[in-house]
């Protein structure tokens, strides 16, 4: 009998096992009729996993062409995830931003990419979906970044910072007369959008003024996957801990030398959120990293691919030039010719500039939207599972043949003129800056810059690449908080200043306007 109990225990533990084991994958990857359709996927259970490794962001445009569904689930290893492809569904689920959250998913994302104290994630937490009212930290940070970002005085303030900070960039930039210079296209752009953002935003005594800092920040940037994975993250995470510190430090240090109170009303405003929320300051800065990533990540790789795709279509580069010139206000004195480029002025009266920048936007962005289903609920006719998690990839839009055409796949300058309406979708497609409650705030101020950067730089320089022809870089290293593709290679140019223009003193303005260029269609609506 002894003998038969020790036989059969090992046979009880498997069945245990086998038993659990269904149990919890019933659970995880247990799939509710009513529920969106299933996505197929290769290899079970792992499937989607190395669809994600292998096709990026793209993978989720094969699948809404496979599965042809508005909606479909993703069974992952411990998530389960809805996609969404049509921009109806994505209009109906903004309207339910308490139901459908993006909050609770923002909040959990930023303590664990700024690497928060457990005190600061408890005051984070406490009302982060703005359930009980518009107070707590979440609901507050929001409130102030919208008041910072908005079209008006402050926003202008900070816009004309930025845009002395590029044209400084750019009178570095330009070579002498009779001489060229060689960049690496992206590395400049970036150097110099990080410069003028931060300086625009933190004012004088800007951290990222030391270069030190600069770089400590693209580390961590680059290293965000490893610290997100989670996986002994002392280890696989190391190098961007480590430059994230750094930063965080840098960020302590300003805040108590006083330079919040000198820097731009968007900075105060979210350190007076933070201060009347009681989170320690380690955290402030440690939270201002994190807010970083916002203000910095996309800039670059937009004005990048801007500038790159309107000189690898040269007839296109010569309308737009011609546009841009149009629009430059010049004097001479004294034999010295002057020539000025306002902003305003840009965004009203050159069509084609800002057709070809949606038109990266569209071509280029990446970003998805991304939601938390608060209770089980329904859409349409489609059941939402409690703990699950909506996404709302803007590449699955907008490369969408049925909506914006047969030539969706090609970049196509003139989309977004206005006598080209006709011939796209409405402005709700248009997804680069997500949409609804949580449309990026930060839209207006990153348009003036990239307008500012590629704007002047067409009008000052000629630009050719070292290679001889024009490439487009490979972009699968793209990284997981970007929002516009990155290169993954530098693209080396030469630059010399365009003939007739050797010896012109450049400076760029910024006109109060009293007209908002809408980018998407609720700039045209009020959504506080």
């Amino acid at each position: 009998m002894s003998s038969a109990t020790i036989n059969s225990t090992p046979l009880l533990i498997f069945v245990g096992i086998v038993t659990l084991t269904y149990f919890c994958t019933r659970k995880m990857f247990g799939h509710d009729p009513r529920e969106p359709p299933l996505a197929p996927q290769a290899i079970p259970i792992v499937g989607h996993m190395v669809g994600l490794s292998r096709s990026k962001f793209n993978y989720y445009v094969d699948l809404s062409e496979q599965t042809g569904s508005p909606i479909f689930t993703m069974s992952l290893p411990g998530q389960k995830m809805y996609v969404v492809a049509n921009p109806d569904l994505i209009q109906t689920i903004q309207k339910q931003h308490k139901l459908l959250a993006f909050p609770p998913i923002e909040a959990k994302f930023a303590s664990t990419v700024c690497g928060a104290s457990l005190e600061a994630q408890a005051i984070l937490d406490k009302n982060v979906n703005g359930d009980d009212g518009d107070f707590g930290l979440s609901m507050e940070s929001y409130a102030a970044m919208r008041a910072g970002l908005k079209p008006g005085s402050q926003l202008d303030d900070m816009n004309r910072h930025m845009i002395q900070e590029i044209a400084k960039s750019l009178d570095l930039l330009q070579p002498r007369k009779g001489e060229s210079r060689k960049i690496g296209m992206y590395g400049w752009l970036r150097g110099a959008i990080t410069t003028a953002t931060t300086r625009s935003v933190y004012g004088p005594m800007n951290p990222y003024d030391d270069n030190a800092i600069a770089d400590a920040f693209w580390e961590f940037e680059s290293g965000l996957m490893s610290i997100l994975v989670g996986f002994l993250p002392s280890i696989t995470a190391r190098k961007p801990i480590a430059a994230r510190t750094k930063v965080a430090e840098a960020f302590e240090a300003y805040y108590k030398a006083g330079g919040v109170q000198k820097g731009s009303a968007l900075a105060q405003n979210r350190y007076q959120a933070e201060i009347n929320n009681n989170v320690p300051l380690k955290d402030i800065a440690r939270y201002e990293v994190g807010g970083s990533i916002a203000i910095l990540v996309n800039t670059a790789p937009a004005a990048f691919w801007t500038l790159l795709l309107l000189h690898s279509h040269p007839d296109v580069l010569d309308d737009v030039r011609k546009e841009i010139d149009a629009c430059t206000e010049t004097t001479t004195e004294n034999n010295l010719t002057a020539k000025a480029i306002d902003i305003t002025t840009l965004k009203e009266n050159c069509p084609l500039l800002l057709s070809s920048y949606q038109e990266v936007l569209r071509f280029c962005s990446m970003g998805t939207s991304v939601r938390e289903v608060m209770e089980d609920t329904y859409l349409n006719q489609w059941l939402l599972k409690k703990g699950a998690m909506l996404q709302m990839p803007s590449r699955i839009i907008h490369q969408n043949a049925n909506l914006w055409g047969a030539n969706v796949k090609d970049f196509n300058p003139r989309r977004f003129l206005p006598e080209e309406k006709q011939n796209r979708p409405r402005d709700a497609c248009f997804r680069a800056f997500g949409g609804g409650k949580t449309l990026c705030p930060g839209r207006h101020f990153a348009t003036n810059e990239i307008l500012a950067v590629v704007a002047i730089f067409i009008a000052r320089l000629d630009m050719t690449p070292v290679g001889g022809d024009w490439k487009l870089p490979t972009t699968a290293n793209t990284n997981v908080a970007a929002v516009v593709m990155e290169p993954d290679n530098d693209i080396q140019v030469e630059v010399k200043t365009r003939q007739g223009f050797e010896d012109v003193q450049w400076s760029i303005n910024l006109n109060k306007s009293e007209k908002t260029f809408a980018m998407v269609t609720e700039d045209n609506v009020d959504i506080e």
